[in-house]
């Protein structure tokens, strides 16, 4: 029977034993649940972050506009807190969220607090993990792309609204965002001209030009553009002298170098492109013109006086061709004032330039000359009366 009592005893106390653990550990699930509970806005801040996330690659999956809205509310939600918008992921997400938002919300039709642009240059702003940016590379790569775009909607915008200033910032952001793009160093170039920034217009071109392969003879012509609205004629006749080297039949480029020459008073230089700019368009009165100066001064007289009659038998009234064929024939009757067919050609043109303009004192002067070299009184007197009356008038 004492056996019996005794092994009644330790059950009893087994079961108390039992008991009490039970206790223990219900109250330790109880202060668990009470210290999950307390710690519930820091799990739930990662479940933001997570969660964004996911809305953000069911986005960029589908493009639904609902799953980037929804990402946004995630992104806002992991950002309240000061510790919140230092830490690398929630900045990474975003600027995701509002890089996309600035493009797929261009109109902007939701309310925000400040512009999307802002708010991921912001965020993109807090990424200074050297390696955490390495490892997220593609997103990086992806908001600098968005944020390019966002710009270059607005900066279109303001161009078809002739708002060429506020355009051309947003080009400079798309410019620095796309690192260096090719088109965009273009369309900088020519907003800055237009805008009258030629250096900086010059050094967008620059930029622009070596991007490319070839430069095309358009480059080359909007190139040498600005630096004659620079003033610097040198580079502006380097630019013209490579283009041409590269597009030896291109007119524009041609005329503009022999142009230079000659108001450089460079006819040693026009010689020898003269002929094949005469060739690529040989009706060009300008020209031909042209060629007969550069010769004459030059001094290939036989050159001088074809081109000077050529430039007569297309255009029988032009002043400049008149005078100096006249000239020629009045030098050599000067020195040698027995050749009377000399003298009679260059009565003939020099009458003629007088005819076409009256008041031109040049071509009175020569006049003068040749009347009284070849003892022609009554029309030296009315040439030098005709001198007089321009002179004090």
């Amino acid at each position: 029977m004492l056996q019996k009592r005794e092994m009644k005893m330790n059950r009893i106390h087994q079961q108390k034993i039992k008991e009490k653990a039970y206790c223990k550990m219900k109250k330790a699930f109880l202060l668990f649940f009470v210290t999950f509970m307390m710690g519930q806005p820091i799990v739930w801040a990662q479940s933001d972050e997570k969660e964004g996330n996911n809305a953000f690659a069911m986005y960029a999956k589908t493009a639904d506009f609902k799953q980037l809205e929804n990402a946004r509310k995630f992104s806002d939600n992991a950002y309240k807190e000061r510790r919140d918008s230092s830490a690398y992921k929630n900045n990474l997400l975003r600027a995701l969220v509002y890089s996309s938002l600035a493009v797929a919300d261009s109109n902007r039709s939701l309310k925000y607090s400040k512009d999307p642009i802002d708010e991921a240059k912001f965020a993109l702003s807090k990424l200074n993990d050297e390696q955490l940016n390495y490892e997220n590379e593609a997103q990086i790569t992806y908001i600098h792309r968005k944020l390019g775009n966002a710009h270059l909607i607005l900066g279109r915008r303001a161009l078809n609204n002739n708002k060429y200033e506020e355009a051309y910032n947003h080009l400079k952001q798309v410019d620095t965002l796309s690192r260096g793009d090719i088109q965009v160093n273009r369309n900088l170039a020519v907003l800055a001209s237009q805008l009258e920034k030629n250096d900086e217009a010059i050094h967008y071109y620059n930029a622009y030009l070596e991007s490319k392969d070839n430069a095309s003879a358009e480059d080359i012509l909007i190139m040498a553009d600005l630096y004659n609205k620079t003033g610097n004629q040198n580079e502006r006749l380097n630019v013209l002298l490579s283009g041409s080297d590269s597009y030896p039949d291109n007119k524009d480029i041609l005329f503009q170098i022999i142009n230079i020459y000659a108001g450089n008073g460079s006819y040693d230089a026009v010689v020898p492109l003269i002929e094949h700019a005469i060739r690529l368009e040989p009706e060009n009165v300008e020209l031909n013109y042209l060629a007969g100066y550069a010769y004459e001064v030059t001094g290939n007289r036989k050159q001088a006086e074809q081109y000077y009659k050529t430039t007569l038998d297309l255009d029988d009234n032009n002043y400049n061709a008149n005078f100096e064929l006249g000239l020629l024939y009045l030098r050599d009757f000067v020195s040698d004032t027995a050749n009377m067919e000399k003298k009679d050609l260059a009565e003939k043109h020099l009458l003629k330039a007088n005819e076409i303009d009256p008041n031109s004192v040049n071509a009175l002067q020569s006049l003068a000359v040749l009347f009284d070299k070849s003892g022609d009184t009554i029309q030296y007197e009315r040439v030098s009366n005709q001198l007089n009356q321009n002179t004090f008038n």
